[in-house]
């Protein structure tokens, strides 16, 4: 059932809302006054402004929008509909697709509901625009007359807007004394804004990293097999990590466990002559040197066998690339191949392009903005910067920065984003011209 309305309840609402109109600043708080609380006093679902100028061209503000696109098909669509109904416009119209040609019709139902009223804003018989409301159900007659006051009021306060003399027009068009006091009073302000203090700031790539983490390097030379765990995989003390292709290595040991086999027997035939000839004696000491060289041989290869199969040195997680860039890759003795990781000690790696740094005290603020989740940032503190600035793989050169995080920390090791770094307090002047002079310097030679 339908509430009866409250006559002097809408009689209080649309005075506030004329209240309102004239007292916008400008044509914009004007708009948002006409497109959003006009909801207060008439129920409707989409609204729309249209302001021609004597250009030709117009302005178009919709309800529920900041900021219309004026090439998005719906702002091209209604500034056909506004531009065919406004001429002849003089009092409110209910409009349908019904009403419209055949070109504009067939597009009513997927930019509007179905039923619409056009409100002229006019003064002194002048049409300064229109505003359009839509909804599902019919006008009647009775929020027709109150949507007709209410634009009237919209009108005259739109003719107020343009009749009312800029500021920076009486700067160049009023007396003498006017014109002095506002660009006295322009250039005071500008000195007074130049001088707040504002922090410094930067932005630079930035990555969460481990802290202090254990580096696994190739125990041998060769070439990576296979992986047994995955990237960001936790691990535990002594798990199989990695393994080396031992092909040869096998081949080795086979090859040593055949000359100890045939050294172990030479042995026992040199032992058996002993018994019996000091020659066979002499030899027996030969044999057993023979033999324990080739027990040796056995007992390296047996190692090399066992570093090709790499173990994790603690628990952690497990950091590193593709697995199949790896696979099939000859490594040098040493090589780092992984890192194990502490996944609760983290820090953050910042590099800071040469060409937007500025100084930075240990301890500087820091805030870090993930890729995956722009609107949480992570508080964090300076720790280290370097020197001087180094080489990165893409060719630019930048400063190595480490921070600790200071508060809340990202959920995981390896994700990036950007970091913005707080410097020293600075008038907003020096802020806001200091890439520009620096640019300058750099071409002229300062």
């Amino acid at each position: 059932m339908t509430a009866t309305p409250d006559p002097a309840g809408q009689l209080a609402t649309l005075l506030n809302l004329a209240h309102r109109a004239r007292e916008a600043a400008g044509v914009a708080e004007l708009g948002f006054v006409a497109l959003n609380e006009t909801r207060q006093l008439l129920d409707y679902r989409q609204a729309a402004l249209w302001l021609p100028n004597e250009r030709g061209d117009a302005r178009l503000a919709l309800s529920g929008l900041p900021r219309a696109e004026i090439n998005a098909p719906y702002s091209q669509w209604l500034e056909r509909v506004f531009r065919k109904a406004f001429a002849g416009l003089g009092q409110p119209a209910r409009m349908n697709a019904a009403g419209l040609p055949a070109d504009l019709a067939e597009d009513w139902a997927q930019w509007l509901p179905a039923h619409g009223l056009l409100l002229p804003l006019t003064r002194a018989g002048n049409n300064l625009g229109c505003l359009l409301l839509a909804r599902d159900a019919v006008w009647d007659e009775a929020e027709v007359a109150l949507a007709e006051e209410l634009a009237h009021a919209y009108g005259h306060a739109l003719a107020l807007l343009a009749r009312r003399p800029a500021t920076w027009r009486l700067a160049f068009s009023g007396n003498r004394a006017t014109r002095v006091l506002i660009w006295l009073l322009a250039a005071g302000a500008l000195v007074g804004v130049g001088m707040i203090p504002v922090p410094l700031t930067t932005l630079a790539p930035a990555e969460v990293v481990a802290k202090a983490p254990f580096l696994v390097r190739a125990p041998i030379e060769g070439v990576i097999d296979r992986f047994e765990v995955r990237p960001n995989q936790a691990v535990k003390a002594d798990q199989a990590l990695f393994e080396f292709d031992t092909t040869s290595l096998r081949n080795k040991k086979s090859q040593a466990s055949g000359a100890l086999a045939l050294a172990s027997e030479e042995f026992r035939q040199a032992a058996q002559l002993a018994v019996t000839s000091d020659k066979g004696r002499l030899d027996m000491g030969m044999r057993q040197g023979e033999m324990a060289n080739r027990a040796a041989e056995v007992r390296y290869s047996q190692q090399m066998l066992e570093r090709g199969r790499v173990r994790s040195p603690r628990d952690g997680v497990a950091i590193f690339g593709d697995p199949a860039d790896w696979i099939g890759r000859a490594v040098r003795v040493g090589e780092k191949v992984m890192e194990i990781a502490d996944p609760e000690q983290m820090e953050l790696l910042i590099h800071l392009p040469l060409g937007d740094a500025i100084p930075l005290e240990n301890g500087a603020r820091i805030d870090l903005f993930l890729t995956v989740a722009p609107q949480v940032s992570y508080p964090a503190l300076l720790e280290y910067a370097s020197y001087r600035a180094e080489a990165l793989p893409d060719g630019s050169m930048a400063y190595r920065l480490k921070a600790r995080f200071s508060g809340a920390r990202p959920a995981r090791i390896g994700l990036a984003g950007t970091a913005k770094l707080f410097g020293a307090p600075v008038p907003l002047a020096y802020y806001v011209f200091r890439r520009p002079l620096a640019v300058a310097r750099q071409w002229l030679g300062w």
